[in-house]
């Protein structure tokens, strides 16, 4: 369903919707018990919810393609990922309350760890501290670059925002960061004619820090990604007349929030925080998208036990989710990151709905396996919006 035809069929009632986001929720089989991190967690919660609702397995944007959060977000939020794209730059600049500019360009950057010989050892520099990445980002304020003004501002553990500021840029070019081990970054391409002066002020830039940097390990140099303009997306209230809030933790899911017209709720740093400003909230909003990251950073870091107690920790919320009573409960991922590729990976991802109005299937476990079996089956992340509006009898009939 695309957003023109749920624009048409929305019609507002007092149900209360809530997405819960397990940020990387997939995994795949340990090699020693062949279970992934979800079959080996201890997750009675979530599997009561899977034996009482409906589930199946999301594919965030394509059989075969890996998503990046920002894509994977969008289809949960039911926006066409292919045709609604934005760059990680313009979403941490929301995330954060960056002033964005139409003439910005902007980048998310990630401090890391190179050799004697330029290659990248660590892609996070062992994700240093917030207060070390402020201090770094200090220093390269000192950076100047001819006729662009640069900002450079932190955003948590080792990511940063870069904005480049001047008439006339562009926001297509390539990422310096290679997303593997033992190789130098390379440096920004125009990816069109018009980009190419931007891609030099932003490879000046590099060059500048990478002398400010060099004294700084294990932070001694940055990798860029996700550069691009503010683009402008359907706002969320209008195509499903839903009041909607997002209650989130990191800078960039709450930017994804506010691209597509959320209210993003401030809360604390912990996943009882966020659970807490949710329930203060619960009579403001129709909708709420609730997102937790530990598992994805653990998925990220290798750290298979570490993932199994991230997602043992989610599962301990579901019962207070429950007794809040909203009329549809969904718990999705945005993509899969198992921990045996310490990375993003294209694998489906497990998806539960209950509600009053679902017939339950015969799952009695929220994993990857037992999901498959699911009536939902291997169905688009984007059809998880119209399939949460018509549970909550927010859908018309479509047609005579």
């Amino acid at each position: 369903m695309d957003l023109d035809l749920a624009r048409e069929l929305a019609v507002t009632n007092e149900s209360k919707i809530v997405l819960y986001v397990i940020d990387g929720l997939g995994g795949l089989p340990h090699p020693d018990t062949g279970r992934s991190e979800l079959e080996a967690a201890d997750t009675p919660h979530l599997d009561r919810l899977a034996a009482e609702g409906i589930c199946g397995l999301t594919v965030p944007v394509g059989t075969g393609i890996t998503p990046g959060s920002g894509p994977g977000h969008l289809a949960l939020f039911g926006y066409d990922p292919y045709r609604y794209q934005v760059g990680r730059g313009v979403l941490e600049a929301l995330g954060i309350d960056f002033d964005l500019q139409p003439q910005d360009v902007a980048a998310r950057g990630n401090f890391c760890t190179v050799d004697g010989a330029g290659r990248v050892t660590d892609r996070r520099a062992g994700r240093i501290s917030t207060d070390t990445c402020t201090e770094l980002c200090d220093l390269l304020r000192e950076i100047k670059l001819p006729k662009v003004d640069l900002f450079v501002e932190p955003v948590r553990e080792h990511r940063f925002l870069l904005v480049l500021r001047a008439p006339g840029l562009d926001g297509r070019l390539s990422e310096t960061d290679p997303q593997r081990l033992g190789v130098e970054p390379p440096l920004v391409r125009a990816l069109a004619p018009e980009a190419k002066g931007t891609a030099s002020p932003a490879n000046k830039f590099i060059e500048e820090a990478k002398r400010i940097l060099a004294d700084h390990y294990p932070a001694n140099m940055l990798l860029l990604r996700g550069f691009s303009k503010h683009p402008s997306f359907p706002h969320f209230e209008d195509v499903f007349r839903m009041r909607a809030a997002a209650v989130a933790v990191y800078p960039m899911y709450r930017g994804l929030a506010k691209l597509v017209g959320m209210t993003v709720l401030p809360t604390g740093v912990t996943l009882e925080d966020e659970l807490e400003t949710l329930q203060k909230h619960w009579e403001e909003f129709d909708f709420f998208f609730l997102h937790y990251k530990r598992p994805d950073a653990a998925g990220e870091d290798g750290d298979f036990e570490g993932k199994m107690g991230a997602l043992e920790a989610a599962d301990a919320v579901i019962p207070a989710l429950r007794e809040m009573h909203s009329d549809v409960l969904m718990v999705a991922g945005d993509h899969s990151t198992p921990s045996a590729l310490a990375a993003h990976s294209w694998h489906p991802v497990p998806f539960v709905l209950h509600s009053a109005w679902c017939r339950p299937d015969r799952t009695e476990e929220f994993n990857e396996l037992a999901c498959t079996a699911g009536s939902l089956g291997t169905f688009p992340a984007t059809d998880v919006m119209p399939l949460a509006m018509a549970h909550a009898r927010r859908l018309t009939k479509y047609g005579a």
